[in-house]
């Protein structure tokens, strides 16, 4: 049975293209089913809609607090029975009983080897600490600032030379190889958040499970 999936976009979504290309190409145990961005103008919603997805906006301007706008998601992920999120690139703080509420059924991609470098300018802060190795990391998302139990990382060697246009490049290669591998994990269920801690089921113990 696929886990019915929603992706969350604010931006570009180069990595809901990777989950889209994933699940068209791998036969994953994730199903897309709703994308949704809070900004109209998204141009992943363009990639959503040439892949066949429903798509819904909900703008975050015409709610008066953060928690008004999370509890309309929630409603709209729960009205379309959606079991399993993944965040590409959502550009907002969501309020600690969404996270809550989607606990271990919610994952993030950043552009660093977490716990280094959480929030923002992520490449700056390698290229300036000198790092000779970065990368990403796929998070169950938890209510701290990129603090979540790690589900897969990737890391990318850091040259001599390079701009953060260079190193970003670099890792958002990894990002779209891992972020759709990391959600069909959760939605087989090989990866589970327990007790804010990741719990790994080995794929051949699974399988043997399937051929007794």
């Amino acid at each position: 049975m696929k886990v019915p999936t929603a992706v969350i976009i604010s931006g570009a979504g180069s990595n809901l293209q990777a989950i889209i290309d994933y699940w068209k190409a791998c036969d994953p145990a994730y199903d897309l089913k709703l994308v949704i961005s809070n900004q109209a103008q998204a141009k992943g919603l363009v990639r959503a809609v040439k892949a066949g997805l429903p798509v819904m906006v909900i703008d975050h301007k015409k709610f008066a607090t953060r928690e008004a706008f999370d509890a309309d998601l929630h409603q709209s992920l729960k009205d379309q029975g959606i079991e399993l999120i993944a965040l590409a690139g959502f550009l907002r703080l969501l309020s600690d009983k969404f996270v809550k509420d989607w606990a271990g059924k919610m994952i993030n991609i950043h552009p660093s080897l977490l716990p280094a470098f959480p929030g923002l300018k992520t490449h700056q802060k390698a290229l300036k600490y000198g790092v000779r190795y970065s990368g990403c990391s796929v998070i169950f998302v938890d209510e701290g600032v990129d603090s979540g139990a790690i589900i897969e990382q990737a890391v990318v060697p850091v040259l001599d030379g390079d701009t953060e246009m260079d190193l970003a490049l670099r890792v958002l290669k990894e990002e779209h190889r891992i972020f759709p591998l990391a959600l069909d994990e959760v939605a087989h269920g090989r990866v589970k958040l327990v007790d804010g801690l990741v719990v790994r089921t080995p794929q051949d113990d699974q399988e043997g499970v399937k051929k007794l």
